[in-house]
């Protein structure tokens, strides 16, 4: 994720006087005057209800600005101030519903410095949003830290629930869901980036990684020669103009990349799980499953349900319904 820094005018002045004043400072005394409070969605302005104190953790849009929700755009609109990762990114967002609390930087370089402050400010009674460069803060970015310090001094802390690019990928990936551990970045450099590999090597879910664009050929790479040939996803772009998603076997999926050159834009990794640890079952159990599921649905959804609940290679159950729909045709038709 990316440090940025605020702007020198507008909101980012008021922000730092908020910071410097003592006591529960609200916006709207620090000088925001006519548009606090209000923010802008399908061509009206709506005034927003007030907080409650306490530090308010919004998840922001991923890419479309149109996923934000209600009670994000009404609590970045009514907080004393919006806490933010890169300001500028921020300023985007709300520029475009129309809101003006003022914005205060808060990123690794600063932390040390500002989190004492934005924990005064909590204790006197403030009520400040937390948001990421986009997505849900804390996965990936320097607020668990604020939170964790805001829940010692018994603060209030407030989920505002909304878009995650981790929950984004694992919904279109087509690997299992029940099961998914976030690892994050991983190392930058291979021999330690494969050790680490190792390590998640036999955890039975789906493995999500954030990764760079220039590092994704690589990481690619490494993740096909110590996992196999797993079921993989490359998600990029996610609910932007460009979105897309590649699936297939890991070697493949590494070997596309690498022909293609780096993808453009931001990106998330999957691999399904440990293909030893899928569920198999004997020919008749598997049978028995499809010839329920059949009976309620079609051959198509009938097949991607018991592949959900066995693990096994969803083609395989669908050529397997197939035959079983055909048969029991036959039957009926001799009948």
């Amino acid at each position: 994720m990316k440090a940025g820094q605020g702007t020198e005018n507008g909101p980012q002045n008021l922000a730092r006087d908020l910071l410097k004043q003592p006591g529960p400072v609200r916006g709207k005394e620090l000088g925001v005057k006519a548009a606090a409070g209000v923010y802008t969605a399908f061509g009206l302005r709506a005034e927003a209800e007030p907080i409650q104190p306490g530090l308010h953790v919004v998840a922001t849009p991923i890419g479309n600005l149109g996923d934000i929700s209600f009670r994000a755009l009404a609590t970045l609109a009514a907080a004393d101030a919006i806490i933010a990762e890169d300001t500028r990114v921020t300023k985007t967002l709300l520029a475009h519903y129309g809101i003006a609390t003022p914005l205060i930087a808060y990123h690794e370089h600063n932390a040390a410095i500002v989190r004492p402050h934005l924990l005064e400010k909590l204790a006197g009674g403030a009520a400040l949003a937390l948001v990421s460069d986009a997505g849900t803060p804390l996965i990936s970015d320097p607020g668990f830290k604020l939170v964790s310090e805001a829940l010692a001094q018994n603060c209030a802390v407030v989920p505002v629930p909304g878009p995650s690019a981790v929950l984004a990928a694992l919904t279109v990936a087509g690997l299992p869901t029940d099961r998914f551990f976030f690892e994050g970045f991983l190392p930058p450099k291979s021999a330690a980036r494969r050790t680490r590999i190792k390590d998640l090597a036999a955890i039975p879910g789906t493995l999500v990684f954030f990764e760079s664009a220039h590092r994704a050929a690589s990481t690619l790479s490494d993740l096909a020669a110590v996992l196999g040939p797993r079921h993989a996803a490359i998600a990029r772009e996610l609910t932007k103009h460009f979105e897309t998603v590649r699936r297939a076997p890991l070697p493949d999926l590494a070997a596309l990349v690498a022909a293609e050159g780096p993808p453009k834009g931001e990106i998330v990794l999957l691999v399904g799980p440990p293909i030893e640890q899928r569920q198999t079952l004997p020919g008749q159990d598997l049978d028995a499953r499809l010839s329920r599921a059949l009976k309620e649905h079609s051959v198509k959804d009938a097949a991607a349900l018991v592949a959900a609940e066995t693990g096994e290679p969803r083609r395989n159950v669908y050529a397997r319904a197939i035959e079983l729909s055909a048969a029991d045709r036959r039957q009926s038709d001799s009948r």
